[in-house]
């Protein structure tokens, strides 16, 4: 069977390509290669396009999506892209529409109407559903469905799937509608991975909080501070971009190592990376900075891999489902439809 082929936008570090492509493992579970293949990622961010050159040899443009004419993209079967959440966030303080990255859900839009590959991917963080009552999101879905596609979404946490992360994000899938595909997320695993599996027993010094951010910390009001101590048989919370400038004040998850000497930490990169589900074998060939900054705007590799497992099967079954609604066996929908042939 032909390959599918994938066209990666916001790309990042490659997180979610890694997934889409699979051939990897984490914590002893082996997640096998898709039939799959990356004709084109991209992403404006140089240092971002440092790590995912150094982790996969396809092309990879490094450019703002919308310099970049729909011609120039390659012909492909499924178009995916977690389009930049800081202005649907919290921390970008829910600017919405009115903030120019906001409406970059518009280019994945005007290619999906161009192109019009068989379905697509798109992901966003889990507050992208309620801003102004909704009336965001619901705009974003019609924007989708008017370019052609029969739309589905759901708020999916990575530690349903065997992610040792408490990380809920929107995903909203489209399959274009000729193919009249009714879609169901993949289930739930039913085993939580603790945090503890991909802790460091050796560390560097420096991820340690001195003994003055400590006494902040004792002398914060109870009342607003929002540190998150990791208890590491459950679970991490969510790591976000900023693990880099990480503060005991803050709502970033830490780790408390010592009860009665009050030590705490921070995550290294490389926990960074487990509790996001990078296999260790993922190069991040760029500063601290940029490391911890590229992992939390990742999506995780794991959930990727089960979504799009979900997604080839709906699929197939469209392929088969043509062939016992034809006549004389001849395809309602030639199959060149769902994949054309790859030259």
């Amino acid at each position: 069977m032909k390959k599918t082929r994938i066209v990666s936008l916001f790309s990042g570090c490659g997180g979610s390509d890694l997934g889409l492509l699979g051939g990897f493992s984490f914590l002893g579970k082996q997640y096998k290669r898709l039939r799959t293949s990356i004709v084109f990622a991209n992403d404006i961010d140089i240092f971002a396009s440092e790590t995912y050159k150094a982790n996969f040899k396809h092309n990879f443009v490094c450019k703002s999506i919308t310099d970049i004419s729909s011609s120039e993209i390659p012909e492909h079967d499924i178009l995916v892209g977690g389009f930049p959440c800081q202005a649907f966030s919290i921390v970008g303080q829910r600017k919405g529409l009115n903030d120019l990255r906001g409406q970059l859900f518009l280019e994945m839009a005007r290619i999906l109407r161009d192109k019009q590959p068989s379905a697509f991917i798109a992901e966003n963080v889990k507050g992208l559903t309620n801003i102004h009552k909704g009336k965001v999101f619901e705009a974003i879905l019609k924007e989708f469905e008017e370019s052609g596609y029969n739309i589905f979404y759901k708020i999916l946490n990575a530690s349903n799937y065997g992610i040792p992360q408490k990380r809920e994000r929107v995903f909203i899938v489209g399959f274009r509608k000729d193919l009249k595909i009714e879609f169901v997320f993949p289930q739930s695993l039913n085993e939580l991975i603790p945090l503890k599996l991909v802790l460091q027993d050796d560390y560097d010094k420096r991820f340690i909080f001195s003994e003055r951010a400590v006494q902040g910390l004792k002398n914060s009001n109870k009342a607003f501070n929002k540190g998150r101590v990791q208890d590491v048989e459950k679970p991490c919370n969510t790591v976000n971009s900023h693990l880099a400038k990480v503060s005991l004040n803050g709502t970033d998850p830490v780790l408390f190592i010592d009860e009665e000497k009050e030590i705490y930490r921070r995550f290294t990169p490389l926990e960074a990376a487990r509790i996001q589900s990078f296999p260790d074998n993922f190069v991040f060939p760029v500063s601290e900075f940029q490391t911890y900054k590229q992992i939390g705007n990742a999506i995780p590799p794991v959930l990727m891999w089960y979504l799009f497992q979900e997604i080839l099967i709906s699929i197939d079954n469209a392929i088969i489902n043509t062939h016992i609604s034809s006549e004389n066996h001849t395809l309602i929908y030639p199959q060149l439809a769902l994949f054309p042939a790859i030259s």
